[in-house]
């Protein structure tokens, strides 16, 4: 438990200094859209930072421990890494050169108006309260056995931990896949392109890379809370229902649609094609 409370502590700490400096640097910039590039990124600092307070906190630990704490590291730094080298290359590829990037549409509608200490409540505070709660199971992970070590024969926990790797694998899959299939849609001239992306990934689900995302976070639920046990399962729950919630209807897939909603040609795209979870298109 000491461990816990310590890791805990130590992500809510690295989370509020992340989120005071990049409002720093969002303000001097001025573009609330840098936070895109650091929520990926913090949580591959939020979940080294536990792990490394959770192994200066224990000393010398069980080899099951270990083995999940840098287990747990490593997928968050890979999806993570990833998200924030794609977000920072995909604005980079809107400019030509000696450009300053203009803020991303989703902020400049929200601060029409507004000072920027509205962005500290409403962006800064908001995300970092966000990162805090989704990492809940990836810090208990760090902190504790998988469930049913001391029997033996690796216990049950490893057997979930396996699962939630699968899980995590297919997430990425459609995340970066999807990802790398817009970019290669986008390369293509305006006058030879479709009007709609709906090959691929994209004939399956209108958000493939959405999707993916919050798949990946249920299978970082699996292998860091679940698999610490059916108490830390439930307790930790809430974490990846709220990455689905984000992504599907709050500041992901929804928000996106009102855009893409106002386009040729995707509101028949819309009709056959499922919003978030992959389906068979409809016939028609």
């Amino acid at each position: 438990m000491p461990t816990l409370v310590a890791v805990l502590i130590a992500g809510a700490v690295t989370v509020a200094l992340l989120m005071t400096a990049t409002a720093l640097v969002a303000k001097r910039v001025g573009r609330l859209a840098v936070v895109d590039v650091v929520w990926g990124a913090g949580f591959v600092l939020v979940a080294v930072v536990g792990a490394v307070v959770a192994t200066l906190v224990e000393g010398e630990v069980d080899g099951s421990v270990v083995a999940r704490r840098w287990l747990l590291v490593a997928l968050v730094a890979v999806w993570g890494g990833r998200l924030a080298w794609h977000i920072r290359k995909r604005a980079e590829g809107l400019l030509g050169p000696g450009e300053t990037p203009p803020e991303d549409p989703r902020y400049a509608e929200l601060m029409e108006g507004k000072t920027f200490s509205y962005a500290v409540t409403r962006v800064f505070l908001t995300q970092g309260v966000a990162m805090l709660l989704v990492s809940t199971p990836v810090l208990v992970g760090l902190s504790v056995a998988p469930a049913g070590s001391e029997d033996g024969a690796g216990g049950w926990g490893w057997w979930v931990v396996a699962i939630g790797v699968v899980v995590w694998v297919v997430g990425l899959v459609f995340e970066a896949v999807g990802d790398a299939q817009l970019a290669s849609y986008k390369e293509i001239p305006k006058p030879e392109r479709p009007t709609v992306l709906d090959t691929g990934l994209w004939r399956f689900t209108r958000h493939p890379n959405y999707f993916g995302d919050a798949t990946l976070w249920w299978g970082l639920w699996l292998v860091g809370g679940l698999a610490s046990g059916w108490v830390a399962g439930l307790a930790t729950v809430l974490a990846p229902v709220a990455m689905t919630y984000f992504l599907a209807f709050a500041t992901g897939a929804r928000l996106l649609e009102r855009e893409m909603m106002k386009r040729d040609g995707y509101p028949e795209y819309a009709e056959r094609t499922s919003m978030f979870v992959p389906l068979p298109p409809k016939k028609g």
